[in-house]
């Protein structure tokens, strides 16, 4: 389908201390601080923040501008159900590195965060342990990266999958944080049936956690609170892209594609990611008549075919981009 509005989708609608240790490291652990940071080279580092909310220490990938002689902004991705903790991240399983090479941005990934919808919990989960992802992400790690990376303080932020529906929910819960959010084959809905059905899959179903201990009891009013689709006002002013493929095979799925160790079985890919971004499309065509109701202007990308699986995603990142990096100040 396509580059499209969301007024346009909507009226289509029918019914629907290692090496480099930091030596300023404050006594205090009520700060965030730089623990240290591995380089791999000059642009690829390992940057590991201590979180005072989270009382341990969380590593980072980072990408860092191709050329820094001035302060640079920063676009914060996040990775999918796996946290990039099992591999499936975005330095293993796309062009990543590559497709910024030539880029003037800081690129920061977490590399933890599995099944833990980068939120913060209401309690500390038996299997899943202590999860304080949106003070972490948006109070703790931003001035400590704006700190050490040289940044201009301009951010935007973009995820998929299960950080897909992150992404909303952090743009709304720090208001002018970011500049601009890409949201790659999520559901927006939390509090719905369908939506609430989502989330359990991916915590309980694959992280065997228990869900209520992150919003609460299901039909209570924390579910609510981080539903972007009912909390879609606070999406007003950001710079919106959102990507959804119809699960269907594309592309990515023809055996003649390279894969990395990282990728499902095909067959799995198929069916498995299949029914996954089926659903999702449910929820995005529900997000983008949502947001032409109350007049927020959005770029919705419904793509003819695609599965829920990672080479959609590197090309969601790419056609993305131009307008990412527009709200970040970049000429692309």
């Amino acid at each position: 389908m396509g580059l499209v509005s969301a007024a346009t989708v909507a009226s289509s609608l029918v019914g629907v201390a290692p090496a480099g240790a930091d030596p300023q490291r404050p006594q205090s652990t009520s700060t965030a601080y730089v623990d240290h940071i591995d380089k791999i080279d000059d642009r690829r580092w390992d940057v590991f923040v201590y979180s005072p909310s989270m009382d341990r220490v969380i590593p980072l990938q980072v990408i860092r501008p191709s050329e820094d002689s001035a302060p640079r902004p920063t676009l914060y991705l996040l990775n999918g159900a796996g946290g990039g903790e099992d591999g499936a991240n975005w330095l293993n399983q796309t062009d990543i590195l590559d497709f910024f090479a030539d880029k003037n941005a800081n690129v920061v990934i977490p590399a933890e965060g599995m099944f833990s919808y980068y939120t913060d919990w209401v309690t500390d989960d038996p299997v899943l342990g202590r999860n304080r992802w949106t003070t972490f992400l948006t109070r703790e790690l931003p001035p400590v990266i704006d700190s050490k990376l040289g940044t201009n303080s301009v951010n935007s932020i973009a995820g998929l999958s299960m950080s897909a529906t992150s992404v909303l929910d952090l743009a709304i819960e720090a208001p002018g944080l970011y500049r601009g959010v890409a949201s790659y084959s999520g559901c927006a809905q939390t509090s719905d049936p369908l939506g609430q059905a989502y989330v359990r899959l991916v915590v309980e179903a694959l992280g065997n956690g228990d869900a209520r201990n992150m919003w609460g009891p299901f039909n209570g009013p924390g579910w609510r609170e981080h539903d972007p689709y009912l909390d879609a006002e606070g999406l007003r002013g950001l710079s919106l892209f959102i990507a959804n493929g119809n699960g269907l095979p594309g592309p990515h799925e023809s055996p003649l594609q390279p894969r990395t160790p990282q990728s499902p079985p095909l067959q799995d890919q198929i069916a498995v990611g299949g029914a996954i971004e089926a659903a999702t499309n449910v929820c995005t065509y529900r997000l983008a008549e949502r947001l032409h109701q109350l007049n927020i202007p959005a770029t919705f990308d419904f793509r003819n075919n695609g599965t829920h699986s990672w080479g959609y995603w590197e090309d969601d990142l790419r056609a993305s981009w131009p307008q990412l990096a527009e709200s970040l100040g970049l000429s692309e």
